[in-house]
């Protein structure tokens, strides 16, 4: 309707034009209805500046034009819809300003908005420049597209040699792509790189794990006589964290010190400083920051919890957490985390989840969902599991297929195989990992060909298997003894699914054989055939393989292989020395134990644990009457050896 009344309007306008503008030479914005738009605050007030612009016949001119799209489009966004129309319809010749006005507005919304304005630019012949691409930049998140912006860039010449500020945007994009390379080149043609510049490069280094690199040109920098600053020394900071080289983060935190007026107002700083030493496993050191800091934030508080839980601290971790003075979701997020470590008791969860629901009254996300059903997976709680899955419908949260994948998993670990089948049925999307999780959880439940069966289904219903995925199925037809099936999906992966096999598979590969006792088969694979250097799990499922002891040979090469790669883990040797007890070989068992106590190589002892109404109970067989409760356990013990043998001799007199 709007247009139709500008169209109605042109066409009953019979004056000649009271004012003529000449962009290039006459950008004055004495004019009373520009003086007007300056002044505007509501859009009725714009429309009534528009309708007098049109009525004094300046609407097609382009210095007004890129006024009134200015006001619409950027400082008051609300009216972008009038931009857009006035840009279409009434913008015959739209100059660079006018085309950078609109590209900015399209930023926070669309990225094919911006492309193709910036095509219709080429097109039209309009010449873009430096913001043109500074723009164009805060919307690419692919490689391709910032080779091509660079492309553009050095075509139009707007790239001056003292323009580091372009330089600089490029220089983050490519690192931040993980295209190093690219990101060097850009550096090294500055002929004077500002502070910037090496922030950037050392920002990008540090996130990327290259710290050498970065610490590198952290002191080029300083050698060229350019005073780092504090964004130079944050990527210090996670370099330091990376390496946990506790000693140089001390260096970097003196150096925080002796600049202290200029650096104690920067939290992010500070925060950055907490998780280093965290990372570097030094808490005492971070505690000793956190109560100098005069000025906390959220985030500060949350570094604290989150440092204490990632070194296994839930006493430290859960005093600092009821200290704090206001909690977000990430607060509650990093204490649920440390609470689903093994072991822990999960009816502290549940009380916790309880005071973040009622008296918090803090909606929790996937991410503390997925804490949650991790906690029950990891200890074994099915009930704990149960109880989550039902807290999720509760407060109808939708089960994705991120969700579903740790419920499926969960359930799968917690002996449920039934459950996790139901969930993973009733899901409507299911990703490769969805599939990857249900078909390892068939595969560890002994229940190969269903295993397959699923990857059948998976290929069907048009899903990409990925290296996880194939993994998983050579771990079924491993554990369910379908050595045929295996190898096949094995000679197929690079063909048919365009993987080359990696150790993983590989080592899939030769416990498969070994169960099967073709250890030859094994043997040649791992010796000639494999282009990869061979892992502990080969050479120790060949030793595995030899446990009748008919091939001591075999058993004693893979254990002086094994010893190879990790001389302080004692399985080796309580294989070898079992193999010699086996084939009647008691004095080389003896050796084979006297050497490993010899090197300092213990046995861990292996345990069992029980959920019970009090939590998880665990129990190594040297333990006996330690346990508090030991003489009940026994009792009992007792008791059901009693009863099971009664009714099996009871059996036995039925079936006679």
């Amino acid at each position: 309707m709007f247009v139709r009344r500008a169209v109605r309007f042109f066409a009953t306008e019979r004056r000649s034009k009271t004012t003529t503008w000449d962009p290039l030479h006459s950008l004055d914005l004495n004019h009373s209805s520009l003086v007007l738009l300056e002044k505007c605050s509501s859009r009725h007030q714009f429309k009534q500046i528009l309708a007098n612009i049109m009525r004094v016949n300046l609407i097609c001119d382009t210095f007004p034009m890129s006024r009134l799209i200015l006001f619409s489009a950027i400082t008051y966004p609300d009216n972008i819809d009038l931009a857009k129309l006035l840009f279409r319809n009434f913008t015959p010749n739209p100059n660079v300003f006018v085309y950078n006005t609109m590209i900015s507005s399209a930023v926070s919304s669309s990225k094919k908005e911006c492309f193709a304005l910036y095509g219709s630019m080429i097109r039209h012949s309009v010449c873009p420049d430096r913001q043109t691409f500074l723009y164009l930049m805060k919307v690419t998140n692919f490689l391709s597209e910032v080779k091509q912006i660079h492309c553009h860039i050095t075509v139009s010449g707007v790239l001056s040699e003292g323009d580091n500020y372009l330089r600089n945007n490029l220089v983050k994009l490519y690192m931040e792509l993980g295209d190093l390379g690219y990101g060097e080149k850009v550096f090294d043609e500055m002929r004077e790189p500002d502070v910037s510049s090496f922030n950037t490069m050392i920002v990008g280094y540090a996130k990327k794990g290259y710290c050498l690199e970065a610490m590198k040109l952290y002191y080029k920098m300083v050698g060229d006589g350019i005073e780092p600053d504090e964004y130079a020394v944050l990527g210090l900071l996670v370099c330091c964290g990376r390496l946990s080289d506790v000693r140089l983060g001390k260096g970097v935190h003196g150096w925080i010190e002796r600049r202290k007026p200029g650096s104690s107002s920067n939290l992010i700083l500070w925060n950055a400083l907490l998780d280093m030493y965290f990372k570097c496993r030094d808490s005492g050191f971070a505690k000793r920051v956190f109560d100098m800091m005069t000025k906390k934030d959220t985030c500060s508080w949350n570094t604290m919890v989150g440092g204490f839980v990632k070194l296994e601290d839930m006493e430290a971790a859960r005093e600092v957490f009821d200290q704090m003075p206001k909690r977000d979701l990430v607060s509650w997020n990093s204490l649920l985390l440390g609470y689903s470590k093994k072991g822990c008791d999960q009816r502290a969860v549940r009380e916790l989840v309880y005071e973040m629901l009622i008296v918090e009254k803090v909606v929790p996300d996937r991410v503390t969902m997925v804490s949650l059903i991790s906690g029950a997976a990891n200890n074994g709680e099915l009930s704990q599991g149960r109880w989550v899955h039902g807290l999720m419908i509760r407060l109808g949260l939708q089960i994705d297929a991120f969700l579903g994948s740790a419920l499926v998993d969960m359930y799968c670990k917690c002996g449920s195989i039934e459950r996790a089948f139901l969930v993973f049925k009733t899901l409507a999307e299911k990703d490769v990992t969805l599939w990857t999780t249900m078909i390892t959880g068939t595969a560890f439940h002994g229940n190969g060909k269903q295993a397959l069966q699923l990857f059948e289904e998976m290929q069907e219903e048009s899903v990409t298997p990925n290296k996880v995925t194939l993994l998983a199925v050579l771990t079924a037809c491993s554990h369910s003894g379908l050595v045929e099936e295996g190898l096949h999906v094995f000679n197929h992966m690079k063909e048919k699914f365009g993987f080359d096999p990696e150790t993983e598979h590989y080592g899939s590969l030769v416990d498969l054989l070994c169960r099967a006792g073709r250890v030859e088969e094994a043997k040649d694979i791992v010796q000639k055939k494999m282009p990869v250097r061979a892992s502990q799990s080969m050479w120790g499922s060949i030793l595995s393989a030899c446990r009748g002891g008919e091939d001591i040979e075999t058993a004693e090469m893979a254990l002086k292989e094994l010893l190879k790669l990790e001389p302080e883990k004692e399985g080796g040797y309580v294989l070898l020395s079992n193999i010699y007890a086996a084939a009647r070989r008691f004095g080389y068992s003896d050796k084979t134990r006297e050497a490993m106590e010899s090197r300092g190589v213990k046995k861990v002892a292996g345990y069992s644990s029980v959920v019970g109404v009090e939590g998880v109970h665990s129990f190594v067989a040297t333990e006996k009457q330690n346990h508090p409760r030991w003489l009940e356990i026994r009792r009992i013990l007792h008791h059901l050896c009693e009863e099971m043998s009664s009714n099996l001799d009871l059996l036995g007199a039925e079936m006679n």
